[in-house]
């Protein structure tokens, strides 16, 4: 279920360093994900002109989308289904308390 999670989704990291923390995608690039707030490193940068200082930046390292999980509002992982709207589109649900929550609707192709 993990290729329906999209740039801007808030998603709980399930695995790593980062277990249980949520933050919202910020880039997908094939099966990785950058998450604000996720997977914190280091990069040193050099002095690039006699004015700029070398800096240290801290920048989010894009972390397996097997390791994430998309999550609700209340940062409880859910898994989604798919069905058929009524007019024709499919549309991505998960169960809550035994109702069907929308999660997000798909463009028909």
């Amino acid at each position: 279920m993990s290729n329906w999670i999209k740039k801007g989704d808030k998603v709980i990291v399930i695995s790593g360093n980062d277990k249980g923390r949520t933050g919202v995608v910020l880039r997908k690039k094939n099966d990785r994900l950058a998450i604000q707030g996720i997977n914190i490193r280091k990069k040193h940068a050099k002095r690039r002109a006699q004015v700029q200082m070398p800096t240290i930046l801290e920048i989010e390292v894009p972390v397996h989308i097997s390791n994430v999980r998309l999550c609700d509002e209340n940062n409880k992982p859910i898994k989604l289904k798919v069905r058929s709207s009524k007019k024709g589109a499919k549309e991505l649900f998960y169960l809550e308390d035994k109702k069907e929550v929308v999660f997000r609707s798909l463009k028909k192709t």
